[in-house]
């Protein structure tokens, strides 16, 4: 059987009644009976309490009454939160618990906030609160609303967190007195919102609050509220149409009267500085442009000294080192086609057996298997897509969580793409690598951004015949072993909420042994030394080289976690000439 749709007015009488405005310590009873006349003898409006010199025995005086419900330490205090309405009704209802009627609730209100209640119907009921001016309806299942049943009294109307997908339903019969119109995050989409954002509708609007949802169309929303010829405070940040490079000035140029836009005072420098973008409005491109750029990395193991010598015709092993991050494309493959791959860093003769599971590189449609065997133990958040094809984002959900679920397990066995810097070990390594995302799916782009990325540090073990040749062709070659070193998730939904740039240093923990860097620190001392002597000088060295070595590592020893730094910026034009430089496609 279904449930019945819970209603504004059944939410608000039932935190009355919760209040228990008529049951002791408040309303009327034993505890106060004699401060009340007989209702026989007197019209509604003489019921008054008495002098406290009335109170008979047995009763509670009204300081009394009002320490029990205003001490924190009372079983009848208020919730932590409770609102100032909740205090004074609880108050009235000691100090004259005869006003507490129906029309008394009707006549009292002019502010009413039922959040989070799992209200789904605005009821016709609500016209019964005749001086009502604001009304907070946030965190609720409302998917449309019937306008004729809200106050026309009403100033404020606040419906963030909801479930509606457009604006026309209250737009039949809007309050024509509101002043502020809260819309953010719900699930507004689509050209046609820009229709309902006019004076048709709301002559007196102030402010209004789109944020976080899924308009795309800038330059018909610029439009519509143009005709808002009283708006000043305006949000619309987290939105798709945020994305693209002109926005803040095609709206500060296109808005000639707002003073806010997204929390952020509207300058006078910034009105000139955009001076005449909205004209050209014709040749805004519907496209956002992202930069990820990867600074050093830190903590990766040296391999090779893990290795023995190998002989005189091998085999000999390379190992290389690359970080890859995800990112999403267009649906229509218009992506890079090597976004998420940074770094590649090639190191020669090497293995260890410390940094987790082989990971055997075989054809991807093995890939469910293997990441059920080599990477069982590893969270969700380090399965990665592969290397050169995004799969498709999914359209947005109700939460990023809800979109990380439906990603898809993909093997995070990559091959390096070209053109990938390759430069040897060292313990920083530099990868001064950036690459420029343009993406023309905003709404694809959102959803991504509301989940996050992932950036992951990928092992490479790779065995050749020879350091110059390769294995001959009547030889088996074993295919290249994969193993993740280190993976973690980045969030991006500041980018979302308007900060420029995302810039965070990964940290994948510590994977260097005392004894692998003190391997590594004594064959390079000793690759050095023997450069300048040979033999018998080298023989000499080696063991006092090994205990000045152990000396320094065990005194004091640090070693650097596994970490790589990692910018994602979104492009944003700072002028009108920057912009129009991003604007024609």
């Amino acid at each position: 059987m279904e449930t019945p749709a819970l209603t504004v007015s059944a939410a608000v009488w039932e935190h009355l009644r919760k209040l228990c405005l008529h049951e002791f310590p408040c309303g009327t009873g034993s505890w106060n009976k004699s401060r009340f006349l007989p209702q026989t003898y007197r019209a509604w409006r003489e019921l008054i309490p008495r002098e406290e010199d009335a109170v008979g025995p047995g009763e509670e005086t009204v300081d009394a009454l009002l320490g029990l419900v205003c001490s924190p330490h009372s079983p009848w205090a208020l919730l932590e939160g409770s609102s100032a309405e909740d205090r004074f009704l609880r108050e009235l209802a000691i100090q004259n618990p005869l006003m507490l009627k129906d029309s008394f609730f009707y006549t009292y209100f002019r502010s009413l906030r039922v959040v989070d209640k799992q209200v789904s119907l605005v009821d016709k009921d609500l016209l019964k609160f005749v001086k009502l001016e604001e009304l907070v309806l946030s965190a609720n299942q409302i998917k449309e609303i019937d306008t004729t049943n809200l106050p026309p009294t009403l100033k404020v109307l606040e419906l963030y967190g909801n479930k509606m997908t457009s604006m026309e339903c209250l737009c039949s019969h809007p309050p024509p007195r509101l002043q502020h119109l809260g819309l953010g995050h719900n699930k507004l989409l689509g050209p046609l919102e820009s229709l309902y954002v006019t004076s048709d509708y709301w002559p007196n609007l102030i402010s209004l609050d789109l944020s976080f949802n899924d308009l795309t169309d800038l330059q018909g929303m610029v439009s519509g509220l143009r005709t808002l010829q009283r708006l000043r405070l305006l949000v619309l940040q987290g939105n798709p149409l945020a994305l693209v490079p002109c926005y803040r000035g095609f709206i500060i140029d296109g808005l000639s009267g707002l003073c806010v836009l997204d929390d952020i005072t509207v300058a006078p420098s910034e009105k000139h500085l955009f001076r005449g973008l909205s004209h050209s409005g014709d040749l805004l491109a519907h496209e956002a442009r992202l930069v990820v750029t990867v600074g050093h990395v830190r903590g990766v193991l040296d391999s090779s000294v893990l290795d023995p010598e190998p002989g005189p015709q091998g085999p000999f092993i390379t190992y290389s080192y690359y970080v890859t991050y995800e990112f999403v494309e267009d649906e229509e493959g218009e992506g890079d086609e090597y976004g998420r791959v940074l770094a590649e860093i090639v190191k020669p003769p090497p293995s260890t057996e410390q940094l987790g599971e082989d990971i055997p590189k075989e054809p991807i449609k093995e890939a469910e298997d293997s990441v059920g065997s080599g990477l069982a133990s590893q969270s969700q958040s380090r399965e990665l897509e592969e290397s050169g094809a995004s799969a498709p984002l999914p359209r947005p959900m109700d939460s990023a969580e809800e979109q990380a679920k439906l990603r898809p397990r993909l093997d995070p066995r990559l091959w390096p793409s070209p053109g990938t810097v390759r430069k040897p070990w060292s313990d920083v390594i530099p990868c001064n690598y950036e690459m420029q995302h343009v993406l023309k799916d905003l709404v694809r782009l959102k959803a991504f951004l509301l989940s996050g990325t992932t950036v992951t540090i990928v092992e490479e073990k790779e065995q050749k015949g020879s350091k110059k040749k390769e294995l001959r062709k009547d030889l088996r070659q074993d295919p290249p072993v994969l193993r993740v070193l280190g993976s973690g998730p980045v969030d991006l939904e500041p980018l979302l909420s308007g900060e420029p740039f995302v810039s965070t240093v990964c940290n994948f923990g510590v994977v260097r042994t005392l004894e692998t860097d003190r391997l590594t620190l004594y064959r390079n001392s000793k690759k050095k030394k023997s450069e300048k002597a040979k033999n018998a000088a080298l023989k000499a060295r080696k063991s006092k080289t090994k205990l000045s070595a152990a000396s320094v590592y065990e005194s004091d020893y640090r070693p650097d976690p596994l970490t790589v730094e990692i910018q994602i910026q979104l492009i944003q034009g700072h002028s009108t000439e920057e912009a129009l430089r991003m604007l024609v496609p």
